[in-house]
């Protein structure tokens, strides 16, 4: 990597963790302040759904557009202002209402993922992707950590409104020191066509990781992202400690985030990463609803943080080994839109069924499906693993 390129890569690692500062440092009170306004569980599951809502609309849209145009830069100037210009909306409507519109409009910043991820990966070799995914991952959870100091320690003193106007600032900043990023040169139209780059969507090893994250990224938008916060609230905690919980969550995904980007993730076969983390996740799910010590949840935060850190990057790492380079926006759209459907169905279900049910019949309902994701992945890895081993055929063609 020559220089421009390594300032290149600085910049929109900078860029991204303002970006996603902006999405995330309102997001530990969202829950418990909508519940003090007097929000349903089950509108409150929707609220936080509508997140996912966007992104599984506009993402394989988005992915297509960039691999035909090639013109991340946009996207990105565009991801920006959004996450920025939502936080205004709640600043001016803090109701239900004004939080569901702007959680729509962030769900339509993070659409735009895909062209910060594959940019930057852009600038790396095919052998160094993993390293790169991980890099980008880690700052974007350090992004949402410093999010979450900053809200866990001002909320109390400035309220939700001004905690909303740091998100449109970041965001604000964001957007301004995207005009910077030197654009890449476009892929040629001609090469290049929807029908085409819709083809990546019959690629098995793509469909298969992106359903492992539909259920990760679904598992955390439910819990550590949501309920969680409000089983520690109910519990007695104050503004603080439930802050002070979403760092423990967020310092433990930096931290493990930056693990896997070192050669120390290859000590242990991505096989079982995947599965431990899953089945540690599922433990997770259900400790949590079955505690009554706000500390001892504070602790098991940390098990999301690997999720968040080490899983996520092997997820996404994976699902595009398989990807013609020219299609890798639209693979990503592809591989993003399938997990915003868990990011959007997940909170809704658990929504409905803590307030038909209980909390402990959510965490049961997210606990099982870590467990169905543990047996998919064994599953694929070792069907991999048999083809691999099994002797080719000689046909008489070939003698």
């Amino acid at each position: 990597m020559d220089k421009m390129s390594g300032k290149q890569t600085s910049l929109i690692l900078i860029i991204v963790v303002f970006y996603w500062f902006a999405q995330y440092v309102y997001i530990p009170y969202q829950t418990p302040y909508l519940n003090l306004i007097h929000v349903s569980s089950n509108f409150i599951g929707a609220i936080v759904g509508a997140y996912g809502i966007s992104q599984l609309l506009l993402r394989l849209p988005v992915g297509i557009a960039a691999d035909i145009n090639g013109n991340h830069k946009f996207f990105i100037i565009f991801g920006t202002f959004c996450a920025g210009i939502s936080s205004l909306l709640r600043i001016f409507l803090p109701t239900g209402i004004g939080f569901f519109i702007g959680n729509l409009l962030s769900g339509t910043a993070s659409a735009t993922w895909i062209s910060f991820m594959v940019l930057y990966m852009s600038y790396y070799s095919k052998t160094h992707q993993a390293i790169a995914t991980s890099k980008i991952i880690l700052a974007n959870n350090l992004g949402m950590l410093l999010a979450f100091v900053t809200s866990t320690f001002l909320y109390d003193i400035v309220g939700m409104r001004w905690i909303c106007f740091f998100s449109f600032t970041a965001g604000m900043i964001g957007c301004a020191l995207s005009f910077f990023i030197h654009q890449m040169k476009p892929t040629k139209p001609q090469e290049l066509t929807i029908m085409n780059l819709l083809k990546v969507g019959k690629d098995k090893n793509l469909l298969v990781f992106s359903i492992l994250a539909l259920i990760q990224q679904g598992v955390q938008m439910s819990s550590t992202m949501s309920f969680t916060n409000q089983i520690i609230k109910d519990l007695g905690a104050n503004n603080t400690i439930v802050g002070l919980s979403s760092i423990i969550y967020m310092s433990s995904a930096v931290l493990f985030a930056k693990s896997a980007s070192t050669n120390l993730i290859e000590k242990i076969s991505k096989k079982h990463w995947i599965s431990i983390i899953f089945y540690c996740l599922g433990i997770y799910c259900f400790l949590v609803s079955h505690t009554s010590s706000i500390g001892f949840i504070c602790i098991l935060q940390i098990i999301p943080g690997i999720a968040t850190g080490i899983l996520f990057s092997l997820l996404t790492s994976e699902a595009m080994q398989t990807i013609d380079p020219r299609k890798r926006s639209t693979a990503m759209g592809l591989f993003q839109a399938i997990y915003a459907i868990g990011m959007t169905i997940f909170p809704i279900i658990s929504g409905i069924l803590n307030e038909r049910i209980s909390i402990k019949a959510t965490y049961s309902f997210l606990a099982t499906s870590c467990l169905i994701a543990v047996f998919v992945s064994s599953t694929y890895f070792n069907s991999a693993a048999r083809k691999i081993k099994q002797p080719q055929k000689w046909s008489s063609k070939e003698m």
